[in-house]
């Protein structure tokens, strides 16, 4: 689920693809692979996107694990970290929804 955290963390804040890669220094092309979970960012990586967007490495590396699913046996701690990941998850894709909507009107 990283590639979903860092694919809404560039939606959030508004940036394009391109954009991104640029500012990334890395192609477009690698950017949506990743984006679409084909490829996996490096540590190296995922700080520039930590420096670019001013999260720390471990907040990202946090949202992302908390986005899957949690086993039968999570502890209560695990299984609502999931949860609220989840909402922001939900929250973040209807602002996606939104923003697109918005640019088609």
């Amino acid at each position: 689920m990283l590639a979903e955290a860092l694919r809404l963390m560039r939606v959030f804040h508004d940036v394009k693809q391109t954009e991104l890669a640029q500012r990334l220094s890395i192609s477009k092309s690698h950017l949506c692979e990743i984006e679409r979970g084909r490829k996996q960012p490096t540590l190296a990586l995922i700080d520039r996107y930590a420096a670019e967007f001013g999260i720390p490495r471990s907040s990202i590396l946090f949202f992302a694990e908390g986005l899957e699913s949690p086993s039968k046996s999570a502890n209560a701690a695990q299984r609502g970290r999931g949860a609220i990941a989840r909402k922001v998850v939900h929250f973040l894709r209807l602002i996606e929804e939104r923003t697109e909507h918005a640019e088609q009107v």
